[in-house]
């Protein structure tokens, strides 16, 4: 196996969002040739996070809202919500950034068995218009962090206060309202299963 072929998978449990945010970042800068890429399986405890491209004034309902470094707007994190961060060094794969991010949603879509389909202009996957899946990265120098969050069996309640991803009104769902059954590590595991042969195999 070389080292292009080699991606280690780590199971974090429930990590609070910046201090994951700051090991991501730690882990991007001090990464060189010799480093195999990862993927880090987890949830977070409820926590808006704001993208690089969002202005959202903070909500009445006290969940935490925090700037991150990644693409995209406003979208909520929370128990029950499996996230994939995929820490990949693109630029030795030779991936093309766009390409990355239909990797990440053609994961998701493989995991739902194509029922998933993406949206022009607003990344991530949606079933019956409503969103399920939510994505945003940073690249530094060829290497990129953030990921994939995906809602499995959790309070959807949360998404209701804020526009998200910047849409006003955007419907949102969940596996466990779409009848696939397992919870948000079992789903995790898919998903990092797919994401793992699909980024090899690029």
């Amino acid at each position: 196996m070389t080292l292009v072929d080699e991606i280690v998978v780590k199971r974090l449990g429930t990590a609070e969002y910046l201090p994951t945010l700051e090991a991501m970042r730690q882990f991007t800068a001090a990464r060189d040739a010799a480093t195999a890429d990862e993927l880090w399986i987890l949830q977070h405890p409820p926590v808006y996070t704001l993208g690089q491209a969002a202005t959202h004034a903070p909500v009445a309902n006290g969940i935490p809202l925090v700037k991150a470094d990644r693409g995209g707007d406003i979208t909520y994190h929370g128990p029950g919500q499996a996230v994939v961060y995929t820490l990949v060094d693109l630029g030795r794969r030779g991936i093309r950034v766009k390409h990355f991010v239909w990797l990440l949603e053609q994961a998701v879509i493989d995991l739902l068995d194509g029922r998933g389909e993406r949206r022009p202009g607003a990344p991530g996957v949606y079933v019956a218009g409503a969103k399920v899946a939510a994505l945003g990265i940073r690249v530094r120098q060829g290497r990129a962090y953030h990921g994939v969050s995906l809602n499995v069996d959790m309070d959807l309640g949360p998404f209701s206060t804020i526009d998200p991803c910047g849409f006003p009104g955007l419907a949102v769902t969940q596996l466990a309202d779409l009848g696939v059954a397992g919870d948000w590590k079992a789903a995790g595991e898919r998903l990092a299963h797919i994401l793992k042969e699909k980024i090899a195999h690029a």
